[in-house]
């Protein structure tokens, strides 16, 4: 009896434990909530609410504690405790809890209550008549009984059929797949809950989950229609990434204005190359005039070669006699500790993938060893190996991408200066043609071809990658649009009004089409907003 007891006890524990886990991360499967009343969707909305930003708050102040611990050891000690306070209890971890707690409880009431204030516009459950009846767009509601043919003798199919009977937490993953709102529901829902939600967020983060937003979903609704007419595109994501990239690197090499500086500074320190050397082409390539400032500083530096101290010896006297120059950056002035260009990709790439081999490791291992604790522990040896594969092809990726463009670069320079020094070339082109390569478009071209460095990423990473870039290249190129008069202004409710579109997209295709998100994506708007 003793041990019967503890069994008991011990079962009861566990379900406690089981139930409180719920409380704080959903099970997949999770069935939906059958509201009939606008109470039931107020009660609803409140409590997701608060689990949501609950869930927010302890995974903001996780992370800024994780980023506080790392840069703990440089803070005095008089200052740690407080350090470690302010990254839990920080105004960050209340500004992100009240942004989602916001926008789960519009969202919850709003996708609820819809169909309850608009009776006429409910949809319809429909059943399902034939095994090769053409979907109906939008009105599907309830989940659909699987159905078989009965065995023996073959009969139509509408006479003869059979439910198969699913377990509880089978139906509740149909349940959670099948049922479907209204998809103007879903969008209008989201989009006045992602509008009203982000102004919780400091104004300078806005714009960044604003930009995340929009491009998941312009991935979402382009999943969706591409598998509803059979579109597809070869290598999107790499094209998406290099069309980006383009617009990236020209703002970074003719239109830093339109890039945060942030982002200027991490692109400087991945190329290699020094900041002079960008602002010597910035002047000779926009106002044809040299820089001597820049120009002094590169002469000055240590590593420089003596052949390439010359030559821009050699250019800081013939502009000084006012001859001309050349209408871009040279290459002694692009790689200045380099002779010839011809050993730029082997340097480059050397460089660049010890740079950045650390950080890629620590982006490949630690999730699979933490995140998948039980995967780590069946077979460590498998996971480390993958683990070690994906960091190396990371970092060849970042490093193909600098000595693919700055190979790019220094070929059109070398292209143009013998063209311009051939009496045939000189005869057979005009002028006007050879100088496109220099032009200030041609800086865009290097960009899209070094995009091309996707190729050697894990194709289950390219799509990831290519909505990280993209946000940057479309925030760049709507501000140089801007600055020409081309596109309106938006004042202070842009990243409110851009979110709220971005969100529209979003659950509207969370809520019918779930698939078509992205795995990350889908987990995190499960996980705040449920199935309903």
């Amino acid at each position: 009896m003793a041990s019967f007891e503890n069994l008991v006890a011990l079962a009861n524990y566990q379900e406690r434990l089981k139930g409180a886990r719920k409380i704080v991360w959903r099970d997949r499967g999770q069935p939906v909530v059958d509201l009939s009343t606008l109470k039931d969707c107020l009660e609803h909305a409140a409590t997701g609410a608060f689990r949501s930003a609950t869930l927010a708050f302890n995974i903001r102040a996780s992370l800024n504690l994780v980023l506080a611990l790392i840069r703990i050891h440089k803070v005095p000690r008089d200052h740690r405790l407080t350090l470690i306070r302010n990254a839990v209890f920080g105004s960050d971890s209340f500004r992100f809890a009240a942004m989602l707690g916001t926008f789960a409880a519009l969202y919850k009431f709003l996708i609820n209550a819809l169909p309850i204030l608009i009776p006429a516009m409910n949809p319809r459950p429909r059943v399902l008549s034939s095994a090769f009846e053409d979907d109906e767009e939008e009105e599907m509601d309830l989940p659909r009984p699987v159905s078989y043919p009965n065995s023996g003798p073959v009969t139509p199919l509408h006479q003869r059929r059979r439910s198969a009977r699913l377990s509880l937490s089978a139906h509740a993953q149909m349940v959670l797949i099948r049922k479907r709102t209204r998809r103007w529901h879903a969008a209008l829902a989201g989009a006045i809950s992602g509008c009203l939600a982000i102004f919780w967020e400091k104004r300078n983060r806005r714009g960044v989950i604003a930009q995340q937003m929009f491009v998941r979903g312009l991935q979402g609704t382009y999943n969706s229609y591409s598998g509803k007419y059979g579109i597809s595109v070869p290598y999107g994501a790499v094209m998406v990434f290099s069309i980006a990239c383009g617009q990236i690197m020209y703002a970074f090499i003719m239109r830093p204005d339109t890039l945060p500086r942030s982002y200027i500074n991490w692109i400087q320190g991945a190329s290699r190359i020094p900041a002079e050397s960008i602002k010597l082409n910035f002047h000779a390539v926009r106002a044809h005039s040299l820089d001597y400032a820049s120009l002094d500083t590169l002469m000055a530096r240590a590593d420089i070669t003596p052949a390439n101290l010359a030559a821009l010896a050699t250019l800081r006297d013939t502009a000084l006699a006012g001859a001309a120059i050349p209408h871009y950056g040279p290459c002694p002035a692009i790689h200045p500790a380099l002779t010839s260009c011809w050993s730029v990709p082997l340097d480059r790439f050397a460089d660049v993938f010890k740079w950045m081999l650390p950080i890629y490791s620590a982006l490949h291992f630690l999730p699979s060893i933490l995140l998948r604790w039980r995967l780590f522990r069946a077979d460590p040896a498998r996971v480390l190996l993958r683990a070690s594969l994906g960091s190396a092809r990371s970092s060849a990726f970042l490093g193909a991408f600098v000595v693919i463009y700055q190979s790019t670069n220094c070929f059109k320079n070398q292209l143009h200066a013998r063209l311009g020094e051939s009496p045939l070339a000189r005869a057979l082109l005009p002028q006007r043609l050879v100088d496109l390569l220099i032009s200030r478009p041609s800086f865009w071209v290097p960009g899209f071809l070094a995009g091309l460095a996707l190729l050697i990423e894990e194709p289950r990473r390219r799509a990831e990658l290519a909505m990280y870039v993209l946000p940057k290249g479309l925030e760049s190129a709507w501000v140089a649009a801007r600055g020409r008069g081309l596109v309106f202004r938006t004042g202070n409710w842009g990243e409110s009004a851009l979110t709220g579109l971005a969100m529209g997209m979003v659950m509207s295709i969370y809520q019918n089409d779930p698939e078509h998100l992205s795995g990350l994506v889908r987990k995190i708007l499960y996980q705040f907003i449920g199935p309903n």
